[in-house]
């Protein structure tokens, strides 16, 4: 395990001890308020970039950013996501990849240790979302470099999918999947964005493929989305929302029995969203997760939650507003919001963990507020 690993879980463990004498940071306010404070503490005025959190991930991570973007713009924060973009896009072309995050201290780092992961994806995405044109004219031979090696790398140029046997390090990176939806997802998703930036004179070597279609004809079952291609028949929260929330997928009736599929497994439940409804065999994961616990597992995600209820809003925003407002009370209750909660609602702990706070993906939630 790298040095940039071992003192990024010896910070969490100082933050998990610091959490057991003082809880966590306490916001005035209503839910609005708070989530204005919090957006505010994780813009790093110094380096001028939005942080993860200011808990312990107080760094730059492309796919937390890029899961952001959309409602951070809306809140009128161009100006800061332009320069968060700028930040990370000079630093990863000094390095000569993109990594999907940034220490503190400025070296780009992938966590599990993988050659690719769904960053390029996120980084291309949100210079579309804020009409980046400066950024990308700057940056145009790199992000072509890294457009090639993405799809030389990970592409199975046969079929347009990815392939079975590349680690990409990607939402529930814990797990060790083969040709996951979510990364298919992925890349489907980088294929829309790159074809909507084709003035621009970046490269779009996936627009061969129509990643719709290859998403419902591989993983779709009648009634839910696969989690991977490994023979797994397991019900997955992510899987089962991201082909949706990334726009390649628009069928409306697929939607509604995707949610279906995801309320009969009770992923939504006591609020949304879990991965997974329990502990399966067919899991595959990283050695490390042995210091994580169920930290991917069935515990309920505020990321994954906030997307899912986005796409719920779709076709039922009665639904959507009732989900909502359970994560409403939850940021009440705490006067923070909170990275992730264990399978009854509490905030997720084990021994040497405690789920982060102040975390940028309340913009979602502040855009849904306006929205839903």
């Amino acid at each position: 395990m790298s040095i940039i690993y071992l003192s990024g879980f010896g910070s969490m463990f100082l933050r998990r001890i610091k959490v057991l004498f003082t809880g966590t940071k306490q916001y005035d306010g209503d839910s609005i308020q708070i989530g204005k404070q919090i957006i505010d503490h994780c813009y790093n005025r110094e380096k001028e970039y939005f942080m993860v959190s200011s808990g312990h991930f107080c760094e730059f991570y492309a796919r937390d950013f890029g899961w952001c973007v959309e409602s951070l713009l809306s809140l009128g924060m161009r100006d800061r996501v332009l320069k968060t973009l700028s930040y990370a896009l000079i630093i990863f072309e000094k390095h000569g990849l993109i990594e999907q995050s940034i220490n503190p201290s400025g070296k780009p780092f992938t966590f599990p240790d993988a050659q690719f992961s769904d960053a390029l994806p996120f980084i291309i995405h949100s210079l579309r979302l804020s009409n980046a044109e400066n950024l990308i004219k700057r940056h145009k031979g790199f992000l072509n470099h890294e457009i090639m090696r993405y799809f030389n790398g990970v592409v199975d140029k046969s079929t347009g999918l990815v392939r079975k046997n590349v680690h990409i390090s990607s939402m529930k990176d814990y797990a060790l999947r083969q040709s996951s939806c979510y990364d298919n997802a992925m890349t489907g998703m980088l294929a829309n964005d790159l074809l909507a930036l084709s003035a621009s004179g970046l490269a779009n070597p996936f627009k061969r493929y129509d990643y719709a279609k290859l998403l419902i004809k591989h993983f779709w079952t009648g009634e839910y989305f696969l989690d991977d291609l490994s023979g797994s028949k397991s019900v997955c929260g992510d899987a089962n929302t991201i082909p949706f929330w990334a726009g390649v997928v628009r069928n409306k009736s697929i939607l509604r029995k995707a949610i279906a599929s995801v309320q009969r497994e009770k992923l939504d439940r006591p609020f949304p969203l879990k991965y997974t409804s329990g502990r399966f065999k067919e899991q595959k994961m990283i050695s490390a997760e042995f210091m994580a616990g169920d930290y991917e597992r069935d515990t309920i995600w505020a990321h994954v939650g906030l997307m899912y209820i986005k796409v719920v809003a779709e076709v039922n925003k009665d639904l959507a507003r009732k989900y909502l407002a359970a994560y409403e009370r939850q940021m009440l209750l705490h006067r923070n919001f909170l990275e992730v909660y264990d399978r009854g609602g509490k905030p997720f702990k084990t021994i040497v963990y405690y789920a982060d706070e102040s975390i940028l993906w309340v913009a979602n939630f502040m855009q849904l507020k306006k929205s839903v």
